[in-house]
């Protein structure tokens, strides 16, 4: 099973982004998908995450109404769409798979399938 993530970049605070999560050796329906970022210093956190088959979604406060998470199915691939981009969204942002949602899904120990290898966000003025 593996994911590679893509999309990250520089933007000004404001702007947008929209990340990709690509699947390999697993179909996306079957599983739980979750988004994450680490910034330089602090723990790795949830922000956005979708169930299964499903489907349903879920954010963190800090970013709702801000980012949304989607998932194309013939791409095998799960998008996290970031609009309004704010100097604390910088970070590594990873994408995790798990076989249904955690009862925390925030916290990056309770996922126990794969993770991807990260893409770096930064976002500055």
């Amino acid at each position: 099973l593996q994911l590679v993530e893509s999309g990250g970049g520089l933007v000004q605070p404001g702007g947008s982004l929209r990340l990709s999560c690509a699947a390999s050796g697993f179909t996306l329906y079957d599983y739980a998908i979750g988004w994450f970022r680490q910034a330089p210093g602090k723990e790795r956190e949830g922000v956005s995450c979708m169930g299964s088959s499903d489907g349903h979604t879920y954010y963190v406060d800090s970013v709702k109404g801000r980012f949304t998470i989607s998932r194309d199915y013939a791409k095998n691939t799960v998008y996290l769409q970031m609009n309004n981009l704010k100097s604390e969204d910088t970070g590594v942002y990873y994408c995790a798979a798990d076989v249904k949602v955690p009862v925390n899904p925030w916290l990056s120990g309770y996922w126990h399938g794969s993770w991807g290898q990260g893409t770096q966000v930064v976002v500055f003025p």
